[in-house]
């Protein structure tokens, strides 16, 4: 499951966001406004998608299912020249992470989290950082519900 510790350059992304929880997630609204508008980015630098997640560092130790955090449906761009209208920009600080590879449906996902945050994590000689969460949705990507599916989980750590 675990990857590789990757030290990441900036990165320019554009997409959508909004604020959710895992009790009222809206990851799929964000997603069905970000897909069918996708066509109309015209510099991405790759056809990767990013799932990025925003938490308050100082609630995400008593993370709940009702913590609400902010969510993005994002893909990278060369530069913010050509950006579609309402399109919102996001730059990703460079910064290390630790990188893991998620096999399975979403309803896998908890425990890809389990691992990462009660066994990968507390076992390692790094600690959480106060910067986005992402995935990297890219060609093993079968969409959510495959249990076929692969995703990168990118954590970011110090």
């Amino acid at each position: 499951m675990f990857l590789r510790i990757e030290l990441m350059a900036s990165k320019k992304l554009i997409g959508f966001s909004t604020e959710t929880s895992l009790a009222n997630d809206q990851t799929a609204v964000i997603w069905k406004r970000f897909m069918p508008r996708l066509k109309e980015v015209k510099n991405a630098v790759s056809a990767d998608l990013f799932s990025l997640q925003i938490y308050d560092f100082q609630k995400i130790q008593k993370f709940t299912p009702k913590t609400v955090f902010k969510k993005h449906a994002l893909v990278e761009v060369r530069n913010f020249n050509l950006i579609p209208e309402e399109f919102e920009e996001f730059v990703l600080q460079s910064g290390k992470y630790a990188v893991f590879l998620h096999k399975g449906s979403n309803t896998d996902f908890p425990n890809t989290a389990q691992y990462i945050y009660a066994e990968w994590l507390p076992n390692s000689n790094y600690e959480l950082d106060d910067r986005p969460h992402f995935e990297v949705l890219g060609d093993n990507y079968k969409g959510h519900e495959d249990p076929e599916n692969e995703e990168e989980v990118w954590i970011p750590i110090r």
